[in-house]
């Protein structure tokens, strides 16, 4: 399908889904954004639902502003995915062990590592930048100052809710290696921060929610902010980079003989921040729980824990900011899920998929998100669709 357009105070909401299926909250805050002052253009994905303050699935140009909760608080969350040498052939038939393997890899969860990662212990791991990034930690918010020996620990970890790794086969019976994952703990302080101090800002006083606080251009609290923004960025990109190496080097232990080799990672943000130009402006573009798909840009496109994924290549759509989706998106709360389905329920959606089936991870069943091909095909003049895959081995927090 092509977007729909529905009528909004400053700019146009452009919805690339049928807006009749789309909760009246998450429309509601549509709307809400869409009064922002300094908006210039709001593109709403197929994945979109209700969330803090702006739509998960909502993409907002906006020109000398910038909104925190629009962004959300796993700054950087995103995906990585690799292809693998190995076939379905080279799997066991058993695939626990494999499992248990990653799980003891990369700490989930709340979990952290023992003693910080050198990305150096890693053969081929890019380590240009890595001192100067934690260098510059110094300079973030001094809220978060403390934690700065937990984020260290949490690097290369995955974390909880829809946090994933991932073994998958595709159509040619390919394996490759998938997670997603964001800034974890370090991540989400930040975020709290400064959407505490953008709320207390006066050009926030008069607005239809006050989660839709923004810091404007030229001021010192958005100099702050995107600082610490660009540093959690960062931040969540290296974190998968090095579960990324772990996961490999499971791979790579427990199949030995098979001397597996990787090609290049497919990564991609979405929660995020970019300086983008468009119809001549200069405009900062929030991706909340959408990827970037410039014309020929790889991309991940994920569905839940029983269903397929996909790698997509974009097709560089302005009107949607040269955006899509950043998976299959929730169709019910965590709550609804954990009243509706059942560990039985969970059982029957993850048939054939080596994964957690206790009552801890119900809120991420199948059930409880949209149908992945539907949300692909409503956006099939946003991507085009490289390869689907389909998981053997699903890994939660």
């Amino acid at each position: 399908m092509s977007y729909v357009e529905m009528p909004g105070a400053k700019v146009p909401i452009r919805m690339w889904t049928d807006p009749a299926t789309v909760e009246e909250g998450a429309l509601q805050q549509l709307r809400n954004v869409a009064t922002l002052p300094w908006i210039k253009g709001l593109a709403v994905m197929p994945d979109v639902h209700y969330g803090k303050g702006a739509t998960v699935g909502s993409v907002i140009a906006m020109r000398g502003a910038v909104c925190p909760a629009a962004v959300g608080v796993d700054i950087g969350c995103g995906m990585s995915a690799v292809k693998t040498s190995l076939t379905a052939n080279d799997l066991p038939g058993d695939l626990s062990r494999l499992r248990s393997k990653i799980e003891q890899a990369i700490p989930v969860g709340r979990g952290m590592h023992g003693s910080a990662l050198e990305p150096g212990r890693f053969h081929g791991l890019a380590t240009a930048g890595w001192d100067d990034f934690w260098g510059r930690f110094d300079g973030v918010a001094e809220a978060v100052k403390f934690r700065r020996e937990r984020a260290a620990l949490q690097m290369g970890t995955l974390g909880g809710g829809n946090h994933f790794c991932e073994v998958c086969i595709d159509a040619s019976g390919s394996v490759w290696l998938m997670l997603h994952s964001g800034s974890r703990n370090i991540g989400k302080e930040l975020a709290e921060y400064h959407i505490g101090v953008a709320q207390k800002l006066p050009q926030n006083q008069g607005l239809v929610d006050r989660d839709l606080a923004v810091f404007v251009a030229d001021t010192p609290q958005m100099a702050a902010y995107q600082n610490d923004l660009y540093w959690a960025q960062e931040y969540a990109k290296y974190n998968r980079s090095l579960m990324m190496a772990l996961f490999k080097d499971v791979m790579l232990k427990e199949f030995k003989k098979a001397r597996v080799s990787f090609e290049p990672e497919v990564s991609c943000h979405h929660n995020y921040v970019s300086r983008e130009r468009y119809e001549g402006m200069d405009l900062l573009v929030t991706r909340k729980g959408a990827i970037s798909a410039k014309a020929g840009e790889y991309g991940i496109i994920p569905g839940s824990m029983g269903t397929g994924s996909y790698i997509v290549k974009g097709l560089g759509n302005e009107k949607s900011f040269n955006s899509a989706s950043h998976g299959a998106g929730r169709r019910m709360s965590r709550n609804a899920a954990k009243r509706r389905f059942s560990t039985k329920d969970l059982e029957e959606q993850t048939r054939g998929v080596e994964c957690r089936k206790d009552s801890g991870v119900v809120d991420e069943i199948p059930g409880a998100y949209k149908p992945i091909e539907q949300v692909i095909d409503q956006q099939r003049d946003l991507v085009e669709v490289v390869a689907k895959l389909k998981q053997v081995v699903c890994v939660k927090g």
